[in-house]
C-alpha cells in the first residue's frame, strides 16, 4: 500500500469495492448488440473480445494504444519492438476495428513522438487523416542531453468525407492582452468586462492548456498514462452529439466513460487490467453525481488558469481576467 500524502486525492479501491464493482464487468464470450454495451466496462484482452462487437455501432473512436515503450501498467508490461513490428501489431488492431465504426465516424489516435511517425501511414492508408493535434503534457522528463519531451500527438481521422465537427462546441475562452477596437469604441471580437478582457477563439491544433491529472486532483488515478477529463472532452465535444455512440478499446482507468457521461454519451470501454476496470466504475458513480471538468465552465473551455477556483464550481460564471490564481492545486 503507498503511503499517500494528507492532501493526496488519488482514487483507488478497496478490497471490498474491488469485489463489488467487478462483479458488473463484462466478458464477451457470444456475440451481442450495441444496446447490451451501451454504458458498460468489458473486461478482457482486446483481441478476444474483438470478434464478438457488432459492426457498425462507434459513432466516434478514441484509441489510446500503448505507445512503443517498455511500460508497466499493474502487472501487464508491454514491451518496445521493432518499428516493423509495431507497425504490424497497431495495423491488425486498427483493421479489426474499423468494421466497427460507423460510415460518418469519427476518431483520435493518441502517440507520442516517435510512436507517431509509426501509426501514420498505417491511419493514412486506411483512413481520411484530416489533422495531427499536438498537446503541451507539462510535465516531461528532464533530459541532460537532449531537449525534454514535453508534448504528445493526436491524430485526427474520419472513416468518410461526411462527419460531424462541433467547432463551436470547443472554442477557447482567452485574455486579451492588446484588446482592439473598432471606429466607434466599441469591443471588436472580444468581450469587456469590469473584471477583463477575454474573447472566444476557435480551436487550433496546439494545445496548450492541458493540466495532466497529479496527485491533488480528483480525477487522478494511479494508471502510468492516464488522459486528462479536459482532453478527452475536447474530442468528444468536437467530433460526437449527445446521444452517439463512444467507444474506447483500451480504455486504462475510463476516463473516455467518465467524459461520455457527463456529456451524455453512451460508451463502451474494454481494458484487461481488473483494478483499473474497477477505477473506471467507481469514477463512473461519482461522475453521475457531479458532471464538472476542470478547465471546462458554463459550456466555455477556459485558458489555463484564467478561471479561478474553477474546479469547485458546478456552474462557473465568473468573468474572464480575473486573478491567475492556480485553479489545479
Amino acid at each position: 500500500m503507498k503511503k499517500r500524502a494528507p492532501r493526496n486525492r488519488t482514487l483507488t479501491c478497496t478490497e471490498s469495492e474491488l469485489k463489488s464493482l467487478s462483479a458488473d464487468l463484462l466478458r464477451l464470450t457470444e456475440p451481442t448488440s450495441s444496446e447490451s454495451l451501451t454504458d458498460r466496462i468489458v473486461n478482457q484482452d482486446l483481441e478476444e473480445a474483438l470478434p464478438f462487437l457488432p459492426p457498425g455501432f462507434v459513432d466516434l473512436l478514441i484509441l489510446d494504444p500503448p505507445y512503443n515503450l517498455t511500460k508497466n501498467y499493474n502487472g501487464h508490461v508491454f514491451r518496445s519492438r521493432q518499428a516493423s513490428d509495431y507497425i504490424y501489431w497497431f495495423g491488425r488492431i486498427l483493421t479489426d476495428i474499423l468494421p466497427l465504426l460507423r460510415p460518418n465516424a469519427s476518431l483520435y489516435v493518441c502517440s507520442d513522438w516517435k510512436t507517431s511517425n509509426l501509426v501514420f501511414p498505417v491511419l493514412d492508408k486506411h483512413l481520411h487523416v484530416r489533422n495531427r493535434i499536438t498537446w503541451e503534457r507539462e510535465k516531461g522528463r528532464g533530459a541532460k542531453t537532449n531537449w525534454k519531451n514535453n508534448t504528445e500527438d493526436i491524430w485526427f481521422c474520419t472513416v468518410g468525407d461526411e462527419y460531424c465537427f462541433n467547432v463551436d462546441d470547443v472554442k477557447i475562452k482567452r485574455r486579451v492582452i492588446a484588446p482592439y477596437r473598432s471606429e466607434d469604441g466599441k469591443p471588436k471580437d472580444w468581450e469587456e468586462s469590469q473584471n477583463g478582457n477575454c474573447r472566444l477563439t476557435y480551436p487550433s491544433n496546439l494545445w496548450s492548456d492541458i493540466t495532466i491529472p497529479f496527485w491533488s486532483m480528483q480525477e487522478n488515478t494511479d494508471h502510468p498514462t492516464q488522459k486528462p477529463e479536459k482532453l478527452i472532452a475536447k474530442l468528444i465535444l468536437a467530433s460526437s452529439n449527445p446521444g452517439d455512440f463512444v467507444f474506447d478499446p483500451f480504455f486504462g482507468s475510463g476516463t473516455t466513460a467518465v467524459v461520455a457521461r457527463k456529456l451524455n454519451r453512451r460508451f463502451c470501454g474494454i481494458e484487461l487490467n481488473q483494478e483499473y476496470c474497477c477505477w473506471a466504475a467507481k469514477r463512473l458513480i461519482q461522475a453521475g453525481n457531479d458532471k464538472s471538468i476542470q478547465g471546462y465552465a458554463d459550456g466555455v473551455f477556459w485558458e489555463r488558469n484564467s478561471l479561478n477556483d474553477q474546479k469547485t464550481r458546478k456552474d462557473a460564471k465568473k468573468p474572464c481576467g480575473e486573478s491567475l490564481e492556480l485553479f489545479n492545486e
